[in-house]
């Protein structure tokens, strides 16, 4: 019995999972509220692999496999959904992970960013961090920003992405989306030529080197507004690994360039719902005020924090703590909080001085319970 992509990725669309998994030596399985399900088919065999990986996978994709042991690319599944492709080769097999990528933009409340974002998207320039770990929600929070300007200004939006996920449509904005790999070599060849291009906003899927880094910040001083993603956890640990990327002899310079193109960093994470099925974003946000610049300036990050804390004013709010009002707005688990926390100490001890356990204490408990018999 061979099985087939197109009734595999119907199930993924029917279900709404996020991902589905396909590796030799095991059922296809599917990723659904960050839990893996197997799908009730047959067990993948090699034969299987190869031939799901040819059902979709474009000739020069084929090539890039064979040469370099892997390959990423994107596709349309009819109308129903877009799929981000990663193909690889383990134990001299092929295995791949399809991400679903929704064809619905959602809007503000939906995905619960806040408030604050549409005000500081309307600037004319500067640079917006977006940033978290995998799978944390970083590109759907961008397009539903780019969605709004591109609904409500007009504005010429280029994106350079890697491969290209959400499609936008000229609304009232002018959108070209360059995809790396196929429409330009790499993210800083793209930033390069992009100053030529009249652009207004412009969005880099991934600033992965020194080069892109650099040139994003340029983009962002001279005139653009820069949408960026890197894959840190909070605000002040973001600011960081910008700094840390340049020689040590660059970076005061760099400190003095971030404190004056740095509008914002959003920092995001992703975690199960336990009052509904799906998933609920948590926030970090750190707007850039001239008391923060200041702290950028002269490289006092580890004090980003408490000011965040007594910025609410702004519109700012630390992960941990909102990461707490969902707790106890009974929206996630106590376990779940802390694992997707900065300081999980901190936020124990509060579940604790309540006279509530976090789940795995209970469970460490019920472990050794065998043990001592």
């Amino acid at each position: 019995m061979s099985i087939q992509m197109d009734r595999l990725l119907d199930t993924v669309v029917k279900l709404a999972a996020s991902d589905l998994h396909l590796t030799v030596g095991r059922r296809p399985t599917l990723r659904h509220h960050s839990h893996l399900k197997d799908l009730q088919t047959k067990v993948l065999d090699s034969e299987d692999m190869v031939g799901l990986m040819k059902s979709i996978t474009p000739e020069q994709k084929q090539q890039e496999l064979a040469e370099g042991g892997g390959c990423d690319f994107g596709f349309s599944f009819g109308d129903q959904a877009r799929f981000r492709v990663s193909i690889f080769k383990q134990r001299g097999d092929i295995a791949m992970v399809l991400r679903r990528i929704p064809n619905k933009l959602l809007t503000f409340e939906q995905i619960g960013l806040p408030e604050i974002c549409r005000e500081l998207i309307r600037r004319p320039r500067g640079m917006f961090l977006v940033t978290g770990p995998t799978g944390s929600g970083k590109t759907t929070s961008l397009a539903t920003m780019l969605d709004y300007i591109n609904q409500t200004m007009d504005r010429h939006i280029v994106t350079m992405e890697d491969p290209i996920e959400y499609y936008h449509f000229h609304k009232k904005s002018i959108v070209n989306q360059r995809e790396v790999g196929t429409d330009v070599p790499s993210f800083a060849e793209a930033l390069r030529r992009v100053l030529r291009s009249d652009p207004d906003v412009i969005l880099v899927g991934e600033m992965r080197d020194l080069e892109t880094i650099e040139a994003a910040i340029r983009a962002a001083e001279t005139g653009h507004l820069v949408f960026a993603t890197l894959h840190t956890t909070g605000a002040a640990k973001t600011i960081d690994r910008v700094v840390d990327a340049f020689p040590v002899s660059q970076q005061n310079q760099i400190r003095v360039q971030l404190s004056t193109a740095l509008i914002c960093v959003l920092s995001q994470q992703l975690l199960a719902r336990v009052d509904q099925p799906g998933m609920v974003a948590a926030y970090e946000f750190l707007v850039v005020t001239p008391a923060i610049a200041n702290l950028i300036r002269e490289g006092k990050t580890y004090r980003i924090d408490s000011s965040i804390q007594t910025g609410k004013k702004f519109g700012m709010q630390l992960l941990d703590d909102h990461l707490w009002s969902l707790y106890m707005a009974g929206k996630i688990s106590a376990e779940e909080m802390v694992d997707k926390s900065k300081n999980p100490g901190d936020l124990t001890d509060k579940v604790h001085r309540m006279g509530r356990t976090v789940g795995r204490v209970e469970l460490d408990e019920a472990e050794e319970a065998p043990a001592k018999q």
